[in-house]
């Protein structure tokens, strides 16, 4: 459904002034935990209350076992009691999850009936929700079932790579399924001739790849930055607020480079979308036909669908106000684009179409003979 978001730190302080107190803060807060020649080194419990945020929840006694150089994980640690019930609940979803995803890139894959340009992209669509699921849910898991437990740097610098890899391709992806469904509304006559194989390909190529830049660029910028005091992550994966969080150092001109980045990677491919069925509509309302508007129409649906469940989730986090919620109630929002969206997308897309169900039963009894190649 996250990926790129416009935060800070949890302070709320605005200005310049305000800046320089807070970097003041730190390194005094800094030099007092330090020890004195002579003396011994600080208390550990002293050290963490110098650095946890205001309001953060006390860190599990897991999260002092884990190495220093660490961070833990403190998903749902406003919610201890819940923690066994969201776990029973995610393992089901992931499950889910990762086997609709897997059938429809299986099916368009293999069956030579799905050969139109939607199942190719319907098949990219459903690889990085399978890789995002299998990147972020396993260590939701974990981290419900023995919280503050800790994650290696190396580890949490991968996870946020693949999760804004992830977001930023399946964003583009969204796009060019809606160019497909202009072009088939709007072109019905031209519509083999211009998404023809080749151009599909480049169309899926530049959509992984426009995700490659962003996400290193800003793992690598991220992780350059100074963390202190305790790691403690107030999210259940690594993502870029609840890190921003941790650091302490002037990072105004990342976060004016992340905005940026927002508005590039959400904000245009959704203008696209808009266009795209602004001229389907308009179209489609010229049809005189009441049966061929609702057909038109009805091969727009899932799509729009998935659209509107990716971008509700995705803006609510990320393009709203950084004082304007908590990071629990961010981590309540998380939790429906990592499980409930990348669950119920195979379901809204094809697994209720009746030629992806004629697939899946050819598939279970497909006897052994030649198999046709799909141009896509």
């Amino acid at each position: 459904m996250v990926v790129l978001a416009f935060f800070g730190a949890d302070d709320d302080g605005g200005g310049d002034d305000n800046d320089g107190a807070q970097n003041h803060r730190y390194c005094h807060i800094a030099f007092s935990g330090s020890a004195a020649p002579g003396l011994g080194p600080p208390h550990p419990r002293a050290h963490a209350a110098a650095w946890a945020p205001p309001g953060a929840p006390a860190a599990p006694p897991a999260a002092n076992r884990s190495s220093a150089g660490d961070f833990a994980l403190l998903g749902f640690a406003h919610l201890p009691a819940l923690r066994p019930l969201l776990a029973a609940l995610s393992l089901p979803a992931f499950l889910l999850a990762l086997l609709g995803n897997a059938l429809i890139a299986l099916l368009t894959a293999r069956d030579p009936a799905l050969r139109a340009p939607m199942c190719f992209f319907l098949r990219q669509l459903a690889l990085p929700e399978l890789c995002f699921s299998l990147d972020v849910v396993p260590r939701l898991l974990v981290t419900l079932l023995r919280p503050g437990l800790g994650v290696s740097p190396a580890g949490c610098a991968l996870q946020l790579l693949l999760v804004l890899s992830c977001v930023t391709s399946e964003c583009f992806l969204l796009t060019a399924v809606a160019w497909d469904r202009y072009v088939a509304i709007c072109r019905p006559l031209r519509y083999g001739a211009i998404m023809s194989p080749r151009l599909c390909h480049l169309l899926a190529a530049a959509c992984w790849l426009a995700g490659v830049p962003v996400s290193l660029v800003f793992t690598a910028w991220l992780f350059r930055f100074p963390f202190c005091g305790p790691r403690g992550i107030r999210h259940f994966f690594c993502d870029i607020a609840p890190l921003l969080s941790l650091v302490c150092a002037d990072t105004r001109l990342f976060e004016a480079n992340v905005l940026a980045a927002t508005v590039l990677v959400i904000m245009v491919p959704f203008c696209l979308i808009a266009t795209s069925y602004v001229g389907i509509l308009a179209t489609v309302l010229r049809m005189p036909s009441a049966r061929g508007r609702h057909k038109a129409l009805s091969t727009c649906a899932s799509h729009l669908v998935v659209v509107v469940l990716f971008y509700g989730t995705t803006g609510v986090i990320h393009l709203r106000p950084k004082a304007s919620y908590s990071p629990e109630s961010k981590q309540v929002v998380s939790l429906s684009y990592t499980l409930v969206t990348p669950m119920l997308n195979p379901l809204i897309y094809s697994l209720r179409n009746k030629e992806v169900k004629a697939a899946l039963g050819r598939l279970f009894v497909q006897r052994r003979g030649t198999h046709i190649p799909s141009p896509f």
